[in-house]
């Protein structure tokens, strides 16, 4: 690990002047992520500046909504009562993505923004236009068993490894950002890039922007939701597949609306609007379910080792989509 020094924030403005300040700066929240990268020589910033001591209420407003402070802990979002009640994805994919002594240092806001956990990523002797551009990629013709299904590029094939986003992404979040030129917000969803060309390029941050809130807006019918994680064991591993999805159903059994999104297959968390748009007025069932999970799918683009995952996604979705159906009875 290089030598750094280390700065704590007293609140956005000053988080943002010290990083400015300091030489080749990162933000520094829980450390989950960063630390293990900065350990394997991937990250080598010169200046941590710490952004714990920012804003992590939750606060839900009088209109169903959330504002979730940048800072706030990945247990305490979880338990929240509103979580637990209004928005139950949310609070199983939290609880599904690591444990809880991670859970207990990590930020929503650092949970957003972790790095990949391709393993050529965090192996300085493989080729990674990730870590470093124009090199090549050795997923493409290594063991990528775990690497993207959907909207992967020749120059990079890995999968955003969070369990949250995917559901945050179902749930329209919002997110809350400040910078040297003041403040702006943006769907989550538009937050993490397809890599294209530009792997190294993760997300539309601007230079010294820090996330600082995350905004979920009212959704009725998300009490009846649900996050199934497919994965290789029970506990602390990454996705092969993950669903987060909310399903409406009408009396006649007809799909009035839908929340969906995937973990595990893309560079980003994947919003399953293919799905979403063949679902809506459809009569709501295991036929129907399917059809609309093989609309997501047929762009969907396997490597030598994880072709199953397009069959392993399509069953994930028909299952979970069937569990709500059940809860909607």
């Amino acid at each position: 690990m290089n030598i750094f020094s280390y700065q704590q924030a007293s609140d956005a403005t000053s988080a943002i002047t010290l990083k400015k300040a300091g030489p080749a700066a990162k933000y520094l929240g829980g450390g989950t992520n960063l630390v293990d990268l900065m350990r394997e020589t991937v990250e080598q910033p010169e200046t941590l500046v710490d952004v714990t001591h920012l804003p992590g209420d939750i606060e839900q407003r009088a209109d169903g909504s959330l504002l979730i402070g940048a800072a706030a802990k990945n247990t305490a979002l979880a338990a929240h009562p509103a979580v637990r009640s209004d928005f139950p994805l949310l609070s199983r994919s939290i609880l599904a993505g690591a444990s809880a002594q991670i859970r207990n240092v990590a930020t929503v806001g650092g949970n957003i923004l972790q790095r990949t956990r391709c393993r050529y990523f965090y192996d300085n002797a493989a080729r990674c236009n990730k870590r470093q551009p124009q090199a090549g990629c050795d997923a493409l013709e290594g063991f990528n068993r775990y690497h993207a299904i959907l909207g992967a590029s020749d120059a990079c094939v890995a999968t955003h490894p969070s369990d949250m986003c995917v559901a945050l992404v179902a749930l329209d979040a919002i997110v809350h950002l400040q910078g040297p030129t003041g403040g702006r917000s943006m769907p989550l969803s538009e937050l993490h890039r397809l890599p294209g060309d530009r792997p190294e390029i993760e997300t539309e941050l601007q230079p010294d922007e820090l996330i600082t809130a995350i905004e979920i807006p009212s959704l009725g019918f998300a009490r009846r939701s649900t996050y199934r994680k497919v994965r290789d064991r029970a506990s602390y591993a990454f996705a092969l597949i993950s669903v987060a999805a909310a399903l409406d159903i009408d009396e006649a059994g007809t799909v009035r609306d839908v929340r969906l999104a995937l973990g595990g297959v893309a560079h980003k968390p994947w919003r399953a609007t293919k799905t979403e748009l063949a679902l809506k007025g459809q009569v709501a069932g295991t036929e129907s379910f399917r059809a609309a999970a093989e609309a997501e799918l047929a762009d969907a683009v396997a490597l030598g080792e994880n072709a199953f995952k397009i069959e392993l996604a399509r069953r994930t979705i028909v299952a979970v989509l069937d569990e709500l159906k059940g809860e909607n009875a």
